[in-house]
């Protein structure tokens, strides 16, 4: 599995848009992007983009959220690629169809999990690769670091679900990959929990990311 990042340099605010190939290009790999994002310039990389011969250069879009800087050139990308769209929102318009929590899709030529991770929307996922210990966050907030910040009970168990995961790298929805993703969950459960390391410690109050 190859993970381009094809918003390293945007022209305008916008979501990372993951551009996930096979090591090899084989022709039974799916070439897919992880978010659209809002930048334009997107399009002009991904036909740049070596993504093999005789194949569909996007042949699908999973979006971890609605929110408009992940999913903004949804309509340009389905218009160009004609992709099948993926999204767990029922109310965003382009989706072909609906991600659920436990799903498996094939991204490049290995297979990820869809992790539905409630909190910063109701609608957020995270895409989880344990083969590669690689996962997609979009806007899911793992890196915790104060204990003044209150989340719903629902969120913390969702980070704790994550943290029993063996994360290598992450992939998230803004800035750059970064590693060490268990031990980094981790040591948010810490804080969120008062030092339980699970969810219903006083600082876990019901409340919107």
């Amino acid at each position: 599995m190859k993970v381009f990042n094809l918003t390293e340099s945007p022209e305008v605010y916008t979501s990372n848009v993951y551009l996930v190939r096979g090591s090899r290009n084989a022709i039974e790999d799916v070439n897919t992007l992880v978010d659209v994002g809002q930048d334009r310039g997107v399009l002009e990389k991904i036909a740049s983009a070596p993504t093999g011969v005789g194949k569909t250069r996007i042949a699908q879009v999973i979006l971890t959220h609605s929110h408009y800087d992940h999913a903004g050139m949804l309509g340009r990308v389905r218009e160009e690629y004609h992709p099948i769209c993926y999204a767990f929102s029922r109310s965003l318009g382009g989706v072909d169809r609906y991600l659920y929590d436990g799903q498996h899709l094939k991204c490049g030529d290995r297979f990820f999990e869809v992790i539905h991770t409630p909190g910063h929307t109701t609608d957020s996922v995270c895409l989880y690769c344990g083969e590669e210990r690689v996962l997609f966050s979009g806007d899911t907030p793992l890196r915790i670091m104060s204990e003044d910040q209150t989340y719903a009970e629902e969120f913390v168990q969702c980070l704790a679900r994550l943290g029993s995961l063996p994360i290598e790298t992450v992939y998230p929805g803004h800035g750059d990959s970064y590693g060490d993703g268990t031990a980094i969950i981790l040591e948010s459960l810490r804080v969120l929990t008062g030092g339980s390391g699970r969810g219903g410690g006083g600082r876990c109050v019901r409340g919107r990311l």
